[in-house]
């Protein structure tokens, strides 16, 4: 069958990025690309992923007080000679 096609230009530049890396004809490249994404379309959709969830642990209250200013907060973790 013959027929035309507009295609984007990074669908464009990636099928001729392809074409010269496999050494194959712009044919042979998008009728393998097209029976690929077929396939994958017409195949029943994978099952939804578990979510993944992390506990929540209290690590105490803050030892330093406010954490806005890092300036301070590195005076008090390494001592006034911070600079």
């Amino acid at each position: 069958m013959r027929t035309t096609l507009t295609l984007d230009k990074d669908v464009s530049a990636a099928l001729e990025r392809l074409r010269k890396a496999r050494h194959a004809s712009l044919k042979q490249i998008v009728n393998d690309a097209l029976r690929q994404g077929l396939g994958q379309l017409s195949s029943p959709p994978s099952p939804p992923r578990r979510s993944f969830h992390t506990k929540a642990v209290s690590l105490g209250r803050c030892l330093v007080g406010n954490v806005d200013n890092v300036a301070e907060v590195l005076a008090i973790a390494e001592g006034e000679t911070f600079q």
